[in-house]
């Protein structure tokens, strides 16, 4: 299994998913996917928008929310 690979955009701004992530994700006879762009990069999920929220919400930890909550160790950002 690849993970990683280039991919074409076409004039009009499609690109086709590999046929190995679309196995993955159960996307045989198409569907949702949700994208995310963080400036440099974009990250694509299934299961469209509350794909994306699933996976950030599932990937920050209660320890990771600790740390936001308190500003990273900075009052000044906590308190922002």
């Amino acid at each position: 299994m690849s993970t990683s690979g280039g991919l074409r955009v076409s004039a009009r701004g499609q690109m086709s998913l590999p046929a190995t992530a679309r196995h993955r994700w159960g996307l045989e006879d198409g569907g949702e996917v949700g994208y995310l762009d963080i400036g440099d990069a974009i990250v694509i999920v299934p299961g469209g928008l509350s794909g994306v929220r699933r996976t950030l919400l599932d990937a920050v930890t209660l320890a990771d929310w600790a740390q936001a909550r308190t500003g990273f160790g900075d009052p000044d950002l906590a308190n922002e």
